[in-house]
């Protein structure tokens, strides 16, 4: 039953993601990520990772999704967009910068970096700690690269929503002039 339903899941946040990404409509995008999202959440169930689950649902299901819906609706992404580039040194810029972030974080990841004191696995007693305490020094300690990378990418998946969203939103001549 375990299998079947490992399947069952994983067939969903495959489609879940399909859908993501090949949607046209915004909104259905980030619908689409719901449904993977709160899939994603049965599978840690399933590996008995409750606490995880209900992160998984509160934050990121709820929380991000909703931020993600409210900035589409906000800058109206349904709108037609246009492709040209009003700002010929933005592109460049932007190529450049990224390039640097690159470079400084793949500097930094070489780096032996002091969060605390690390934890072996199945060290700490279940009794003296608390699951949460557990999960929090596990993931500052041994799985604090992947919680930064996470961090930034969510934060690049903002504003990269926003930059899509504003693109295609041009002044109206009565803005522009200023007068009426």
């Amino acid at each position: 039953m375990d299998a079947v339903l490992f399947f069952a899941l994983a067939a969903m946040v495959l489609v879940g993601s399909l859908g993501v990404v090949l949607s046209r409509n915004p909104v259905h995008s980030a619908l689409f990520l719901v449904m993977t999202m709160i899939t994603i959440a049965g599978l840690f169930l399933m590996q008995d990772a409750d606490l995880v689950a209900i992160i998984q649902i509160v934050v990121y299901a709820s929380a991000i999704v909703v931020l993600f819906l409210f900035v589409i609706w906000l800058l109206g992404v349904d709108r037609h967009e246009t492709l040209e580039d009003p700002r010929r040194f933005q592109r460049p810029a932007a190529v450049g910068l990224g390039a640097l972030l690159i470079i400084e974080v793949l500097a930094l990841a070489g780096r032996e970096w002091v969060t605390g004191e690390r934890s072996v696995r199945g060290a700490l007693d279940v009794e003296q700690t608390g699951n949460v305490e557990r999960l929090a020094r596990s993931l500052f300690t041994d799985f604090f690269w992947a919680f930064e990378v996470t961090a930034a990418l969510l934060v690049i998946a903002v504003v990269g929503g926003v930059v899509l969203a504003r693109r295609g939103r041009r002044p109206l001549s009565s803005e522009v002039g200023g007068g009426a």
